[in-house]
């Protein structure tokens, strides 16, 4: 049924995921960019843990529902449950770790099994303010990104740094790739004749629960430096 825009709180609701391991940041990355905080001393917490951040884009207003960890990664105890309905994705390392940079591609291939759908995904390099403890360069992070397809930025929970542009960077390229796919169903309705059978898709939720099957094909993540 459609809904009228008086009727509507928010236009859309996108559930984001935050993976990566244990210490990487990923609690401070979404405390700072939901309620500019953090903290140094944080404790890993065994849950699910969730914040929501409102987003005009285009007129229309987006909040993302942001998920962490909150602790299972330490165990490798992160279920399907945690990806389901995700349509967005912060995979994490910590620059002076290289441990958790090698750690990625676990990441990946966890978020592609548990999803069926291409959740837009940025690889995010955490910690850069320190810079005399790195052990992984933004070189080695762009290279990753630019195989996998995924986009790429730098960031410090600490001092701040792009940590909004990361969440952004994902939440506009969903909003995008939805944007596209109301255009060519648009289009296709006219002529009377299926979507691409081939196409890969995305599942959006909008924020009353009605799915929409989203075209990525020509909306696949590009590497962006920070």
């Amino acid at each position: 049924m459609a809904i009228s825009s008086e009727e509507q709180t928010e236009d859309y609701l996108f559930k984001i995921v935050l993976i990566g391991d244990s210490a990487v940041g990923k609690s401070n990355l979404l405390g700072r960019f939901a309620r500019n905080e953090f903290h140094s001393n944080s404790k890993s917490t065994i849950g699910v843990e969730f914040q929501t951040q409102k987003m005009d884009i285009d007129g229309k207003e987006v909040k993302a529902q942001i998920w962490d960890t909150a602790g299972q990664e330490r165990f490798r105890a992160v279920t399907s449950a945690y990806y389901r309905g995700a349509v967005g994705a912060l995979v994490v390392y910590d620059i002076s770790r290289r441990q958790t940079f090698e750690s990625i591609g676990r990441w990946l291939n966890e978020l592609h099994t548990h999803s069926d759908m291409n959740v837009v995904t940025i690889l995010v390099g955490n910690k850069s303010d320190l810079r005399d403890a790195r052990e992984v360069s933004a070189d080695e992070g762009k290279a990753l990104a630019e195989a996998q397809g995924l986009f790429f930025m730098e960031t410090s929970a600490l001092d701040s740094s792009n940590v909004a542009s990361a969440f952004q960077t994902v939440v506009k390229e969903i909003y995008n790739i939805l944007s596209r796919k109301v255009i060519l169903s648009q289009g296709q309705k006219k002529k009377d004749v299926p979507l691409v059978e081939n196409a890969k898709t995305v599942v959006l939720q909008d924020a009353k629960n009605t799915n929409q099957e989203v075209d990525s094909k020509n909306g696949k993540a590009r590497c962006c430096s920070s």
